[in-house]
C-alpha cells in the first residue's frame, strides 16, 4: 500500500510540476526574466487559463492527500 502511494506521489508530483509550468505569467516574477513579461494581457483570464487552474488545484488536493496518507502509514506502520 505504501507503495502504491509513493507511485501515485510520484505522479502526481510530475503533473504538478508541468502543470504550474503551463500557467501564463502574471508579471513580477522569473516569467518576466526569461520574457514572459513582454507579452499584453488584453483581456481577463481565458476558459482554458480557468480550466488550467482548477486542473492544478485538484492535483494539488490529491498530491497533499496522499502527502498525509503516506505520513500516517508511515506511522501506523513503525
Amino acid at each position: 500500500m505504501v507503495i502504491g502511494f509513493s507511485i501515485a506521489l510520484i505522479v502526481f508530483s510530475l503533473l504538478l510540476m508541468m502543470l504550474v509550468l503551463m500557467h501564463k505569467g502574471k508579471g513580477g516574477g522569473l516569467s518576466d526574466m526569461f520574457g514572459g513579461g513582454m507579452q499584453s494581457s488584453v483581456g481577463g483570464s481565458s476558459v482554458a487559463e480557468r480550466n488550467l487552474d482548477r486542473i492544478t488545484i485538484v492535483i494539488g488536493l490529491l498530491w497533499f492527500a496522499c502527502i498525509v496518507t503516506l505520513g500516517v502509514l508511515m506511522k501506523v506502520g513503525s
